[in-house]
């Protein structure tokens, strides 16, 4: 059993040194024997390869330095009128985008697969209507899996279909909504489905926080998302172009940004 022991500990030894494992040296200053990782690394190998150094931004908020800004209160030119809508492009004024009644969505010009989304959005200050007429919209990831925009303060409605809410799937954890014409903010961690041979053999999945309150955690969507239906997955592209949804009320958006994930 001693020399069995020993000879799984010189074998350790011996693949550390094969692999070039350089292990860092402790406060004594008494090298440390290599212990081999589960990930093919060696716990505190120095040879493995370091994170990307990136600058954050200067306020909670802002975007990082590897961020692409979709929209900085100036510039719309990164989005697009829809084709399924009537092709008018979003106002924009005073710092946000505003939807446009029968403009349908916003598409952006690029495409997106997984991703680090920052958007900050506000309902209209003067209520008008309840339920899902109050400041209805929406965020489509690879425009097909929504995740709910809506005056969801003292506002009564299907709870799946609240903001923060997987449209028509999930509840948010939590009602972290503001008053109206109160500025918001999601930030949302999607990742896309994967397909092979035809099907889908990973669900999308999402985590958001809303006014910096957890509100979905890592939920897999059981397909694209619509009103009062049961959808399956269909194969698509690994990107698509993200869409901000026109529901008949000037909701505003503002500090749009992603990160590639």
């Amino acid at each position: 059993m001693k020399r069995k022991l020993i000879r799984v500990v010189v074998g350790v030894l011996l693949m550390a040194v094969a692999i070039g494992c350089t292990v860092g040296v402790a406060a004594s200053k008494k090298e440390l024997p290599p212990v081999m990782g589960r990930d093919g690394w060696c716990v505190h190998d120095m040879n493995r390869p370091r994170p990307a150094v990136i600058t954050p931004g200067a306020r909670p908020g802002d975007a990082p330095s590897d961020a692409i800004v979709l929209f900085d209160g100036k510039d719309g030119s990164q989005w697009a009128p829809s084709k399924d809508g009537n092709r008018k492009m979003w106002k924009v004024a005073n710092g946000y985008l505003e939807a446009v009644k029968g403009s349908k969505h916003l598409a952006t010009k690029q495409s997106f697969g997984s991703c680090q989304l920052h958007i900050e959005w506000a309902t209209p200050k003067v209520v008008v209507g309840d339920g899902q007429k109050r400041g209805n919209s929406g965020i489509y990831f690879m425009g097909l899996y929504e995740f709910q925009v809506l005056d969801s303060y003292d506002n009564i409605t299907y709870a799946d279909g609240q903001a923060a809410a997987i449209y028509g799937q999930n509840p948010p954890m939590v009602n972290v909504c503001r008053g109206p014409g109160k500025w918001q903010t999601y930030d949302i961690i999607f990742h896309r489905p994967v397909f092979k041979g035809g099907k889908m053999v990973k669900p999308a999945t999402l985590t958001a926080f809303h006014n910096g309150v957890l509100v979905q955690y890592n939920w897999a969507y059981y397909g694209p998302t619509k009103h009062r239906t049961d959808t399956e997955y269909v194969p698509h592209a690994d990107k698509l172009p993200i869409k901000l949804q026109d529901h008949g009320n000037p909701a505003r958006y503002r500090n749009i940004w992603i990160r590639e994930l």
